[in-house]
């Protein structure tokens, strides 16, 4: 019985990409994959990537338009359909007008400066200005008179930079020991790339979950604290800071606990208050550790030793 919890919890779930293409500008594909998972982690996992994939990464795109050449929303003079911009001036004509012709803040970006926008039939100066935007998922423009007061009209905005997103599941093993490989397909509109979308919604969903971790620890009063106590004056955060001064910052953020050879109690401690790397360590205070559920002065003193052990402090 006990090999077998042994087995479960340092059970290491590994990540790889085993696809990857850019069929065009505006068009990238990735496919991932997620295992060992325990039968139900799968579809759980996969369910919640695909809702963060789709509406919780932010995206940029046109919100509203304006020319003085356009009386309307619905002119023919022009036809606007542009993932980026921000101004538009195309002097002369007749001729085809494209993304290449935008002048843009250094901020911005065209994904994809071939992008068809207008035809022009006869010789004129055409200028439009362009408001974008950052937000998330899509909002449709509201149709009201004053939205029109400035010469301005506004347009439906998608902001997703995801396309679709799917997720399918391969299951293996017999019985109790069943095991699953989650599969991740990823389309992207070529501002990102489906890797860097899958981190992203990836950090916006540990985001989601960190306030149920702390909910209660600065309202209730805790039983377990009754083992309160005290270092040494400037021991601990002293002691800490010498770490810090020793160590890069860059160095101290590829620092993982999981290389600290940490006690099991202590560690899943550390890991429930998302701490997963030394630099995150350091910058919580004795008193922080403290309002960890079933941490003690006793476990602040041996994760001291551990890192004298480790790393030269003093």
């Amino acid at each position: 019985m006990v090999r077998e919890k042994v087995t479960v919890s340092t059970r290491t779930l590994q990540w790889k990409c085993v696809e990857s293409r850019v069929d065009n500008k505006r068009l990238c594909y990735g496919r991932f994959i997620l295992s060992p998972l325990i039968k139900g982690q799968a579809d759980t996992i996969g369910i919640a990537m695909r809702r963060a994939l789709l509406g919780e990464i932010e995206g940029t795109c046109i919100t509203r338009a304006k020319s003085e050449k356009i009386p309307h929303e619905y002119s023919t003079i022009v036809v606007i359909c542009m993932e980026l911009a921000a101004r538009l001036f195309v002097p002369g004509g007749p001729g085809y007008v494209t993304a290449q012709d935008i002048i843009s803040p250094p901020s911005v970006e065209i994904v994809d400066n071939t992008q068809h926008i207008a035809r022009l039939t006869e010789p004129i100066d055409l200028c439009i200005g362009l408001q974008i935007e950052r937000n998330r998922g899509y909002r449709y423009s509201i149709k009201r008179p004053n939205n029109f007061q400035d010469g301005s009209y506004p347009i439906d905005a998608v902001f997703m930079p995801v396309r679709n997103a799917n997720h399918s599941i391969h299951s293996y093993g017999n019985g109790n020991e069943r095991q699953e490989i989650l599969f991740l397909e990823i389309w992207t509109n070529g501002s990102l790339t489906p890797k860097e979308a899958l981190h992203e919604a990836s950090r916006n969903l540990i985001d989601l979950f960190i306030p149920f971790l702390h909910a209660e620890e600065e309202t209730l009063h805790l039983e377990y604290n009754r083992h309160k106590g005290t270092l040494p004056p400037l021991t601990f955060h002293d002691r800490l800071a010498k770490l810090r001064k020793n160590k890069k910052e860059i160095e101290l953020k590829y620092i993982f606990i999981d290389q600290l050879e940490l006690p099991p109690r202590i560690y899943n401690c550390l890991k429930r208050c998302n701490i997963h790397t030394l630099l995150d360590l350091l910058n919580k205070s004795q008193k922080d550790l403290m309002k960890i559920e079933d941490f003690r002065i006793e476990d602040v003193k041996q994760l001291l030793g551990i890192l004298e052990k480790h790393f030269t402090i003093d």
